[in-house]
């Protein structure tokens, strides 16, 4: 078994530290997710937290983990008699993103089930996170149905397993943790609301930090055994810390004007519910305990509301999350008069000097390493001088506001990933059928399993109320649902489109179409065509504001090559498919229909475009040409394509749904 990472060594990342510690303390706080770049020790920090909990009381032979003080009356294993306790350290149960849904809740045996009557029911990692970490690494990338069984769990504090009227419940209440890069896309709202605190990370710009990040690292990998015994001390000191703290946290009083500050911090940045409201309470709570004290002050609200609230104001996918300090300040100032609080900021150096794991006031988002730059798209009307790349080029322009628009969505069924966008097969939805199962039963087909079984009754010799069942009998429900896509971008930068000032048109109905994307948790691509060639600005990836961004900062000119972004395009999906075979994607391309450049550009791009048709891709033209005067180049394009046109004034949410009629309709022609 290897040994973890030692908490009390990991350099720096005193914020992480900190609500990791506060979690240790008060679990009730409801977990961290800790949001930043590739190695910065987000999963070091978490595995290592394991170390330090205090050992935990079971009952004895329990596979669900029932506290012998307040045994679980419902447990599985139960019911549990009067009985010596066990001790065992507090468990770390990841969760691989890959997991199945009978591997994250437990599997029910449907055989034994059906013939026997018997319960038969192998517990999944909820149960064994009970009273413990349930850690999920790159949760962002975790499919939605996992995703509704882990809120469904983390509301209840408990699991249901149901199979066709056969149900299993086990309490499951834990401390949920999970590591995220946002460059690979944005967690579901609901689920980012479940963590209680959030904590940006980013590796250190000092050198004599990195220095040490490197000595340390080598010297563990070098010798872990000998690495952690030399911070045994320190291990151990925090690990009482949290014993104490957890001791006193009952004692701590939180009053009236800490409530009023923790209220009037909520309302004055408009945060939805009443969860962050609570959170913050606990937190503060939590950072009292941690400091030794007895009473919750200002600095402590301060503190729980820089590691509560700055995931609970964003209201799309483009928002940076962060907090206004100086508005925070303002807030608590303006709230500290009562029971003779002040926050003590000046005179109070924290409640973690000295300690691990002490951090103070969190850093703005955009300030210093960790804070971290969030690339975010800045918003319009913001000041600042416009880029410039050459004489025959206009700087990059602004968005407009972008607008609800309804779905288009790819025709036929589909195998994809799950998402919201078009149908598909897949292990959740409405049934539509039945079929023998290839490999493990994960969802039986009650009346197919009855009729496949009932004629060899007699001849199995039934005698008894129960039914005869063989595995050849059992049959797997075919399920309707809905897939994500592949939605691929190809913009037309050329110099046609911003002599018509319509680019800031053109990039808000894209930053419609991407926000949607996002809804619809699909993945996304963005090819850019202009001057002599045409260039991936982004790869296909889950990061919707990370299009967002490179779209922002797109400049116009030039020359129109169509043919060779269209070129482009085919060859993006062509390796997508080597990557993700069963995604299917659809092709949204926006330009004015112009060709220019080159030999026989119109000819050309009408050869790249019948590629999309062979391969029986959709596709959409949004058709940027204006003017009294219009040559209808955009609507040929479509046809060559095999997809539909529809111009950029009618991409509105109202015109989209006949859109998406035409898209089907037009397919349904071509097949």
């Amino acid at each position: 078994m290897s040994v973890p990472f030692p908490f009390t060594a990991v350099v720096g990342q005193d914020d992480l530290r900190l609500a990791l510690l506060l979690n240790a303390v008060s679990p009730a706080v409801g977990g961290v997710l800790v949001r930043g770049e590739k190695g910065t020790a987000k999963s070091t920090a978490v595995r290592a937290l394991s170390a330090l909990l205090p050992e935990v009381d079971v009952v004895a032979g329990c596979r669900f983990s029932c506290d012998p003080a307040a045994p679980d009356p419902a447990c599985p294993d139960g019911p549990h008699e009067a009985g010596p306790a066990a001790a065992r350290p507090a468990r770390m149960v990841e969760l691989p993103v890959g997991a199945s849904e009978d591997r994250l809740v437990g599997a029910l045996d449907i055989e034994r089930a059906l013939a026997e009557g018997v319960k038969a029911f192998e517990p999944g990692l909820l149960a064994d996170a009970h009273r413990g970490i349930l850690y999920v690494d790159e949760v962002n990338l975790l499919h939605d149905h996992l995703v509704d069984l882990l809120l469904d769990a983390a509301a209840m504090g408990a699991s249901y397993v149901e199979r066709e009227g056969v149900s299993v419940r086990h309490a499951a209440r834990f401390l949920l943790v999970g590591t995220m890069n946002p460059e690979e896309g944005e967690l579901r709202p609901q689920l980012l609301d479940r963590f209680g605190l959030t904590v940006e990370v980013a590796a250190s710009r000092e050198p004599e930090q990195r220095v040490e990040v490197v000595r340390r690292r080598l010297a563990y990998d070098d010798d872990p055994a000998g690495f952690t015994a030399r911070w045994a001390d320190e291990e151990a000191a925090v690990r009482a810390r949290i014993v104490a703290a957890r001791e006193a946290l009952p004692s701590v009083r939180l009053g009236d004007g800490a409530l009023r500050q923790i209220a009037a911090t909520c309302a004055a940045f408009e945060v939805d519910g009443m969860r962050a409201d609570i959170v913050m309470a606990r937190t503060a709570t939590a950072l009292a305990a941690w400091a030794g004290r007895t009473e919750v002050l200002a600095e402590d609200v301060r503190q729980a509301a820089l590691l509560a609230l700055p995931h609970r104001r964003r209201r799309n996918p483009f928002d940076a999350p962060g907090l206004d300090e100086d508005k925070l300040d303002e807030t608590l100032e303006e709230f500290s008069g009562d029971e003779g609080q002040d926050d003590g900021r000046d005179d109070d150096p924290g409640p973690d000097d000295g300690g691990p794991g002490g951090g103070g006031g969190q850093p703005a988002p955009d300030a210093g390493p960790q804070g971290g730059d969030t690339g975010a798209r800045p918003e319009a009307g913001e000041s600042g001088e416009p880029r410039s790349s050459g004489a025959s080029e206009q700087s990059a322009v602004r968005a407009s506001e972008p607008f609800r628009t309804k779905v288009l969505s790819v025709p036929g069924i589909g195998e994809g990933a799950a998402g919201r966008r078009s149908r598909a097969r897949t292990e959740h939805g409405r049934t539509t059928g039945a079929r023998r199962p290839r490999g493990a039963l994960t969802k039986l087909h009650l009346a197919a399993t009855v009729r496949a079984a009932a004629p060899y009754q007699r001849a199995r010799g039934r005698s008894g109320p129960g039914l005869v069942v063989r595995r050849d009998d059992l049959r797997q429900a075919t399920r309707e649902g809905r897939e994500g896509n592949l939605v691929l971008f190809v913009v037309d930068a050329s110099g046609s489109m911003a002599a018509r000032q319509r680019m800031s048109a053109v990039k808000g109905a894209v930053l419609s179409l991407l926000l949607d994307a996002y809804q619809r948790r699909d993945k996304v691509g963005l090819v850019t065509f202009r001057g002599a060639a045409a260039d991936v600005a982004l790869p296909p990836t889950s990061s919707v504001d990370a299009a967002a961004v490179r779209l922002e900062s797109l400049p116009t000119g030039g020359r129109t090559p169509l043919a060779a972004g269209l070129l482009k395009a085919h060859d993006v999906l062509r390796v997508e498919r080597l990557r993700d075979p069963a995604r299917r994607a659809l092709v949204v391309v926006v330009t004015d229909g112009r060709a220019t450049g080159g030999p026989e550009p119109v000819v050309l791009a009408g050869r790249a475009a019948r590629l999309f048709a062979a391969d029986g891709v959709a596709s959409v033209v949004v058709d940027c040409e204006s003017g009294p005067v219009r040559l209808g180049l955009a609507g040929r394009l479509a046809g060559e394509l095999g997809g539909t046109a529809v111009t950029l004034d009618a991409l509105r949410a109202d015109s989209i749904a006949g859109l998406v009629r035409e898209v089907q309709g037009s397919s349904r022609r071509a097949a």
